[in-house]
């Protein structure tokens, strides 16, 4: 008979939680702020695919869903107690693929001349909160990595998954037919 795995399991009512491995750590632990906000990161992707049909959009964004699953277990591993990171590569392949999706919609938008504000279609701007949620996780991981080792080709994804996920903004209002909105620097 298989075993039910219990959703609540109560460790965490004194304000800790568990990492792969099974040091516990204050809930507000940077490691916990650092991979529960790439896990907030995640699940605004979840938001983009839910209103995004053109293939290669869905299936860059499922393989980033996939790869920042990864990135979540690698920050939440006690190194010293588990080797589960070690079976959880973070490509530089992963990053190329990025770049590669980068260039391929760059080619179709119109060259940038001026600071573009969000919004434009209701998934560009849900593309631009995804991108400001990026920022933040790197910002979380870069102050993680001062205190544990963290793997260099993670920062480097969050890095540029937040210039993919600028571009989507525009070529998501680009295949939409809505002009970017340019940021004005003179008052009317």
């Amino acid at each position: 008979m298989e075993k039910k795995f219990n959703i609540y399991t109560k460790t965490g009512d004194d304000g800790t939680s568990g990492l792969i491995g099974g040091t516990r750590v204050k809930k507000y632990d940077l490691r916990l702020e650092a991979y529960g906000t790439v896990d907030e990161l995640n699940s605004w992707i979840g938001v983009l695919l839910s209103g995004l049909s053109e293939e290669n959009i869905v299936k860059t964004l499922t393989s980033i869903q996939n790869n920042l699953f990864v990135i979540g277990s690698h920050l939440a591993t006690d190194e010293s107690r588990s080797d589960l990171k070690k079976h959880l590569p973070c490509c530089t392949d992963d990053i190329q693929k990025l770049e590669t999706e980068i260039d391929r919609m760059q080619e179709e938008l119109p060259p940038l001349k001026h600071f573009v504000l969000p919004g434009g279609s209701i998934y560009s701007g849900y593309a631009h909160v995804t991108r400001t949620v990026c920022r933040r996780a790197e910002r979380r991981v870069v102050e993680l990595s001062e205190s544990i080792p963290v793997e260099k080709n993670i920062l480097i994804f969050l890095n540029r998954l937040s210039d993919y996920l600028f571009v989507l903004s525009r070529y998501i209002n680009h295949l939409g037919g809505i002009s970017d909105i340019f940021w004005e620097t003179e008052k009317s």
